[in-house]
């Protein structure tokens, strides 16, 4: 799906845990938890159910929280 985040486009997706390891986010596990996360330029980050996953302007991907997300981006 495509957001426009004025005044730049962005491609991002809403992502779940039975998607799997899409779009750059691996499946790790600690403690008996399984758990989700993403490789950003500043790190890893945790992924959770309902994040939205941004391709940044140089292809770089990041989570943003939902909420987070419907505020600042509108569909195309």
């Amino acid at each position: 799906m495509k957001f426009r985040k004025k005044p730049v486009v962005i491609e991002a997706f809403q992502w779940f845990p039975k998607m799997g390891e899409v779009g750059g986010i691996t499946r790790s596990s600690g403690m008996n938890v399984k758990t989700y996360e993403i490789q950003t330029l500043e790190g890893r980050h945790l992924v959770s159910s309902g994040d939205w996953i941004i391709t940044g302007i140089k292809g770089e991907k990041y989570p943003c929280k939902p909420d987070i997300f419907e505020q600042t981006y509108e569909p195309e």
